[in-house]
Formats: structure tokens, sequence, C-alpha cells
């Protein structure tokens, strides 16, 4: 769950996703470099999987700034890896004359191609779609409408419309009444759920009290009673803001997947924006179809204890449009969740920010989030510069890490913005 979005953007080109489709099409080897989202993760697998039906060699590599990854290796230096998946042989030669995708709806930098094009506000994981196709390979539905609800999108916009449509057809997804979770125990899925922050989140106990309360049961009636109730929850929770009643409605009423790995689209599209932070090489072979879906699980649940913990926790206080959350925690991955839940579902104001109160090695982390696209990426670039750091992002959720105590970093992003 990323940026945004209603409808296509106007700006579309149809034949800008065919030249990117004939570019890798003639490749001896492809990088592909993928920001560390949900939608990002997805778009990799569903051109990763089409690379290696066509038989042609590459490498995945996420970071928080994958444009930066290009311009490193261009310069000869060695990057870092964070999450790397390879497949293929090929040769010092082959490598040397690879071409590079950038995946990302963020900044594009040097690479050979980039996805979406620039001006392209749909998804990734739609654009990636459509290139896959134009390699002769059917992409994967539920990957790629997973990749749309990480986006922030919702399956039947933003072009996914006959996708969802086929994919009902087929019976790959059915829509029903009840909360989107990733596992079948609504208990599990509730207690460790990022779609969402209710007073049960974090806590299974509190999550197993709930369910028993609406005396739940596998059931339409049953789901129904279950939505109900996490949806008071939520909206009523101490700190709750104006925003959290529209945004709980994003959770309920899901798509459920028979034959998925998780139980709900929205619950497969949670774990892969998990996964991309924690353990984007994990999160890859889940996109690829690999049997890790236990694993994938367990790096969600200590994610989602974690992020939720933290949020609960927080120090917050509240400026001229934007809202700062002081956190306390040793997993900077954790980071962008909390500012992902604090904007949807704490915060006032159009503009979040989450910092670490304390350093970690050195560094402070922070994330940013704002309601509507408003160039934090590029803020974010001016307060790295400024004080020598490292960033990435969108124009909708961004990342800082820079050597500075937290005041002097709010202030920076504050006259950024």
């Amino acid at each position: 769950m990323s940026d945004a979005h209603t409808e296509p953007s106007a700006n579309t080109d149809p034949d800008a996703t065919a030249a990117v489709a004939s570019a890798l099409a003639t490749a001896p080897f492809v990088r592909l470099y993928g920001h560390v989202d949900g939608d990002a993760l997805a778009a990799v697998g569903l051109v990763a999987v089409a690379l290696r039906d066509r038989d042609i060699p590459f490498q995945i590599q996420f970071s928080t700034d994958p444009c930066g990854a290009v311009d490193e290796r261009l310069a000869g230096d060695n990057a870092d890896t964070n999450g790397l998946d390879a497949d293929g042989d090929t040769d010092a030669d082959a490598a040397a004359d690879s071409r590079s995708l950038v995946v990302s709806r963020g900044q594009r930098g040097s690479a050979d191609c980039a996805i979406p094009p620039h001006g392209d506000g749909r998804p990734a994981s739609i654009v990636a779609a459509e290139l896959s196709r134009e390699l002769g390979v059917e992409p994967d539905p539920l990957l790629v409408l997973a990749g749309v609800i990480a986006s922030g999108s919702i399956p039947g916009t933003d072009a996914s419309g006959s996708l969802l449509e086929r994919a009902e057809q087929r019976g790959l997804v059915s829509r029903r009444p009840g909360v989107a979770l990733a596992t079948a125990d609504p208990a599990d899925g509730l207690a460790h759920s990022t779609l969402l922050a209710a007073p049960f989140s974090g806590d299974s106990t509190a999550a197993a009290t709930l369910v028993d309360d609406v005396n739940w049961a596998a059931s339409d009636e049953g789901h129904r009673r279950l939505a109900s109730l996490v949806a008071v929850e939520t909206v009523t929770a101490d700190g709750a803001s104006p925003g959290a009643a529209d945004e709980i409605e994003t959770a309920l009423r899901p798509y459920a997947t028979p034959n998925g790995p998780f139980e709900t689209l929205g619950g497969y599209a949670d774990v892969l924006s998990v996964c991309a932070r924690e353990a984007p090489g994990l999160a890859v072979s889940v996109a690829l179809g690999a049997d890790c879906v236990d694993e994938a699980l367990s790096v969600w649940r200590s994610h989602a204890v974690a992020a939720h913990d933290a949020l609960a926790s927080a120090t917050t206080g509240r400026y001229d449009g934007v809202f700062v959350c002081r956190i306390r925690t040793d997993r900077p991955a954790i980071v962008p969740t909390v500012v992902r839940l604090a904007s949807a579902f704490r915060s006032p104001e159009p503009v979040t920010l989450v910092v670490t109160a304390d350093a970690l090695d050195g560094e402070r982390h922070a994330a940013v989030h704002a309601a509507d696209p408003c160039a934090l990426d590029t803020a974010a670039e001016r307060v790295a510069t400024e004080f020598d750091g490292e960033y990435g992002g969108t124009p909708s959720a961004a990342t800082l890490r820079v050597s500075v105590d937290d005041s002097t970093l709010i202030a920076a992003v504050r006259e950024a913005l």
C-alpha cells in the first residue's frame, strides 16, 4: 500500500510498454531494479516470470533508491543488493551488455527502461502485466491484482477492470463479506494485518477475544458480524483520525482467493508489502510461485507486531500541515509501514512524518507519507542532499536516512515540503 489512485493517467502512452518489451526481448541479460514496496515487487515478479519463460537471464535488486543503484553500477561501484535474486546462466560479456529496467513510481535516473513510464499514474503491476503480454506471457492475475491493492488502488480501477472481470469469470477471485486477511484464521489475520490499525492490532489475544465476541463462523453472516465489529473498533480507537472510517472501507468486502497463496487479495498485498521491506528476496520467491508461504507469513507476523507496537507508543505532534510521530524501534524496515498506518488511521494532517527517536547505527530513519501525491520524493532528496544522507520513494511516500537529531530532521522535512 503506497500511493492512492482512482483513474489511469491521461498521459498513458500505449506505445511505451511495447518499446520496453522490444528492448528486453533482444537483451542478452536484464537487470531489474525495484523499489521496496508491494506494487513494485509484484511488478518485478511479473516481469521476471516473463523473462524466465523467454529464457532471458536476469538479475533482481531491490532498494529504497533503485535509480541510485543503477547509477552506482554504471559508475563501477558495488551496490547494496538488499534482497538479490538471479535466474539463468550468463557470461561476463552478456552481463556487460545488459539492459536495466527500473520498476518504481518514483524517479527514473540512468536506467535504460522504466515502468510505469514517466507520467503514467497506473500501478506498476498493471504496466508490468501489459509488458508480460507484449513478451508473449500471460500474467498471473492474482499477483497483478495484489499489486494493484499494494499500490493503494482498488481492484477494478486504474485499468484493472478487465483483469478483475476475467479473474472472477475463471473463479480465481470472488467478493464476499468480511475483512481482507492473509490467513484463514481470523484472529491471526486481524492481529497481524497492516491494512488497519485498531486496539487489537499486534495483539493475538485481543484479536482472538474479538473473534469470540461475534461468535464467528466461516459463513457470510459470520464474516459480516466480524467486519462490522472491526470497523467500529477501528474508527473508535483512541487517536483515530476522521479519515479512519473511509480507510477501513478498503479493508472490507474482500476478494477471496480460493486457490491463491493467501486468503484474500488484500492479504496477499499485505504480505507482499511487508516482505518487500523486510525480505525482498523471499518476497520475489513468493511472487515467482515458490513454496515459501509459511516463511513469508512468519516475516509478516513479526513485522506487524513491531509496527503496531511502535505506532501505539509513538509520541506525536501536530504542525501546520504535518503530523509527526516519533517512534522507538530497532527495526528500520517498519518505519514505512508505521507512517502508512499513521497517515491512514491517525493523522489529521495531509502529510505524515515518522522519525526514529533514537539513531540506529549512527543514523536516524524517517518516512513521510501523503494522502495525495505532492512530490515527497523530491522533498526527501533535498533533505538527504543537505545532510549527506540517503533517500528514496515516490511522490506520495518517501524514506530518509540521515545522521542528524530528530528535531533537526523534522524541521528540515517541513521546510522542504
